[in-house]
């Protein structure tokens, strides 16, 4: 039986990598570097999680002289581009450049209505978290989520699970009664490996990931209701116990 929803951010509760993109080149340009990561280059660097790593993956592979900067340490250098990045990010947000995908907050409302919890496992900061839950839901949005993991409370980013068992954990539910939702390969290879199952809805960066190890890919979340979801659940469930009972 269902009775918890585990929403990724990016790309899953909103389609935010646009705005993610343009607050890195807006934080390189304010730093003064001539960086800029343009769609395909931004497509490309998501395969790596977390906006501090893509940033050190990049100074890797296309930026290694950064002997300009030798003043600065290079984690240093990395931390202030990602605060810098930040606050561009949030700036966004509270401008009202980004809302929440089709179908979200109607999900939202009919799980709380329905007695579910509802838990976000991500590997985003929480004060981009905040932003955006903010504005779409209101001051009091974080009543609304049992348990919140991301980027500041795992050591160990996406496709590791950590972030989901952590959240598993916190509910204190098993896998099997709880249904995690996302975007991407890196966020359905944790969610799967927590032994969740697993809704995804790509966005135009993941279209092309692998969801072969998905429950099911759907456009958005509009063409959904509990009722279905449940449907779904139970079947997947059922599909997971005839496979065990033939081995």
């Amino acid at each position: 039986m269902l009775h918890a929803l585990i929403f990724d951010v990016d790309g899953t509760l909103a389609d935010t990598e646009a705005a993610h993109c343009a607050a890195f080149n807006q934080a390189f340009s304010q730093f003064g570097l001539d960086w800029h990561w343009d769609d395909a280059l931004y497509t490309e660097l998501l395969s790596v999680t977390g906006g501090r790593e893509r940033i050190v993956h990049y100074m890797k592979t296309a930026q290694p002289d950064l002997s300009e900067f030798s003043v600065m340490d290079p984690q240093a250098l990395v931390d202030h581009l990602f605060q810098l990045k930040t606050i561009a990010y949030v700036q966004q947000v509270n401008d009202g450049a980004l809302n929440l995908r089709p179908g979200v907050l109607k999900l939202i409302m009919e799980a709380l209505d329905q007695g579910l919890k509802l838990a976000i496992a991500t590997t985003t900061s929480p004060v981009n978290i905040a932003a955006l839950l903010r504005h779409a839901m209101g001051a009091d949005w974080r009543t609304h989520f049992s348990a919140i993991g991301d980027g500041s409370t795992v050591s160990i980013k996406k496709p590791h699970p950590q972030v989901y068992l952590d959240v598993l954990a916190a509910l204190k539910l098993p896998a099997s009664q709880c249904l995690a939702l996302e975007d991407s390969s890196n966020g359905l290879r944790a969610a799967t490996a927590a032994g969740l199952p697993t809704l995804i809805t790509p966005t135009r960066y993941t279209a092309k990931d692998d969801f072969g190890a998905a429950m099911r890919v759907i456009a958005d979340l509009e063409q959904v209701d509990l009722a279905l979801l449940r449907t779904w659940h139970a079947q997947s469930q059922e599909t997971k116990s005839s496979v065990c009972v033939a081995y």
